[in-house]
């Protein structure tokens, strides 16, 4: 039978994907021809969605941007058979964008029906917890930790030792706790592949529990993602009734089990331990460390935290064995790194490929620069924490180390571009207003830090007592850095110092004068 693939991804949904798939279901009924419609995840080029794919002899054959107007035209043009039309994007696996890339943890998404078992096993799935249970669990986690996978929620910490902890501490109860509170700006990483791919995440969790001691996991996703959670569910359910989830995981005699649990909309809670306040039906605040959440986390009991990124690389790595993973990448950066390209670009999407990649082959390459045509003048890594660094400093290699070297921060992959017309001045002030807006209070140099922080950018830049301001600006900085108890109050200063260094014009400029 004929498969022609239509995205059920959130960001093809939100511009037409449901009608597009709709009209051509409607219409090959129509024309009598029989084909099913395969609602997949997304490919990553997001400028290209709603991207409709057709499988054919030579592979599967791309049209995109298809918008409802244009379906009968490319019916009747032979979209069934892969016929050429204006719309063709040719074999969608040849195109530069993707062949380029190294999908790793990616692997599956676009390609597959999320909720299919059959199709995820088809593509590799199982393999990796189907190891992980016939190996003892101090090799599970000797893998993980000589693949060099570091988590990619923002920290960077060798996922290994967390594991390892873990496994080590006692407790009549361990739990695996997937953070999936993606709210960084410019990031959508997590919510694709929960979307294109959930399978992998879950498995992803179940070697964690078999490999650590843990029967239980939850996934913690941000009440925005209504998509990604009802998704996440349905996987559950299926994994459950294929005896690979529950009480007895793929007939080992070892139990582990997964729920979803909504968000409570709060940024704070991307942090470890405001999720785990969260989780236990309390305000999402910080909790100070020690304990560190591997030794007390959920309900005091030893918990491993990880990013979904960091969860659905792990049965490659378990599958296909540490090194594979070990020699992508570079330094101490091993592996692949999803990043997400937003703001005033002309290709905006997922890229998946080696650490060591230089902004500039991201921005420039494939991101194929600004999408207004102007002039690039600032690009933010790491979201909205993330130092703003200049046009001339594209040649960064993307890794943590280089990047922290240069004054960045890698985070969750996120980059967003700005052009030429960006005031700097008001990206510096956005960042206190947002930690002003998002701050869960428990500490003072974050809470009242960033409200003062606003108030002083606004002297500065209406040329109020300029320069005394710009020191106080820097102290407040300081104080914010060395004082705050998490990454938001201490990260804050991050952006706004970036603004500063780079470009001080913007705090200098003359007010204007209104009659």
């Amino acid at each position: 039978m004929i498969r022609i693939f239509v995205p059920r991804d959130s960001a093809a949904r939100s511009i037409g994907a449901d009608e597009v798939a709709a009209a051509i279901e409607a219409g090959l009924l129509d024309r009598g021809i029989d084909a099913e419609i395969v609602r997949n995840g997304s490919r990553g080029m997001l400028w290209l969605e709603p991207l409709v794919e057709v499988e054919t002899a030579a592979g599967r054959v791309g049209y995109g941007p298809v918008a409802l107007r244009d379906v009968a035209g490319l019916l009747d043009s032979g979209l069934a058979e892969g016929a050429d039309h204006a719309l063709s994007l040719g074999l969608v696996d040849q195109i530069d964008w993707l062949a380029s890339q190294q999908r790793v943890t990616f692997a599956r998404v676009g390609i597959i029906d999320p909720l299919d078992l059959d199709d995820y096993r088809a593509h590799g799935g199982l393999r990796g917890l189907a190891r992980a249970i016939a190996i003892p669990q101090q090799e599970v986690v000797a893998d993980v930790l000589a693949s060099g996978l570091r988590g990619r929620g923002g920290a960077g910490f060798p996922a290994g030792i967390k594991w390892r902890t873990v496994l080590e501490a006692e407790g009549d109860q361990k739990y695996i706790c997937c953070n999936a509170d993606e709210g960084d700006s410019g990031t959508f990483a997590d919510r694709m592949l929960m979307e294109g791919d959930p399978f992998t995440l879950l498995e992803g969790m179940a070697i964690a529990g078999i490999a650590t001691g843990a029967t239980q996991g939850l996934i913690y996703v941000r009440s925005e993602y209504p998509d990604a959670i009802a998704i996440l569910r349905t996987a559950i359910d299926i994994a459950h009734v294929d005896g690979w989830l529950g009480p007895d995981v793929m007939g080992s005699g070892r139990a582990f089990d997964i729920r979803v649990v909504e968000g409570a909309g709060s940024y704070v809670c991307g942090e470890e331990t405001a999720m785990l306040e969260s989780l236990e039906g309390k305000r999402g605040m910080v909790r100070p460390k020690p304990p560190i959440p591997a030794l007390q986390g959920l309900f005091g009991k030893p918990t491993l935290v990880n990013n979904v990124l960091t969860l659905a690389a792990v049965p490659g790595i378990i599958a296909d064995g540490a090194a594979a993973y070990q020699a992508l990448g570079m330094d101490r950066s091993r592996g692949t790194q999803v990043f997400q390209l937003a703001g005033n670009i002309a290709r905006g999407g997922i890229v998946e490929v080696a650490f060591g990649v230089t902004l500039g082959e991201l921005v420039e390459g494939y991101g194929g620069g600004t999408r207004s045509g102007r002039p690039l003048r600032a690009v933010q890594v790491g979201g909205p924490l993330g130092a703003y660094l200049p046009a001339d400093t594209l040649d960064v290699p993307m890794d943590y180390e280089a990047l922290a070297a240069a004054g960045g921060l890698l985070g969750h992959g996120g980059i967003v571009v700005f052009d030429d017309s960006v005031d700097m001045a008001a990206q510096a002030r956005f960042a206190m207003e947002f930690c002003a807006a998002e701050s869960c209070g428990k500490c003072t140099p974050c809470r009242v830090g960033s409200t003062r922080g606003v108030e002083v950018i606004d002297k500065i830049t209406a040329g109020v007592d300029r320069e005394r301001n710009l020191v106080l600006l820097e102290d407040l900085c300081t104080t914010m850095t060395d004082g705050s108890l998490c990454a938001m109050g201490g990260l804050t200063p991050l952006p706004v110092r970036s603004a500063l260094s780079h470009f001080p014009e913007d705090f200098r400029r003359t007010p204007e004068v209104t009659q």
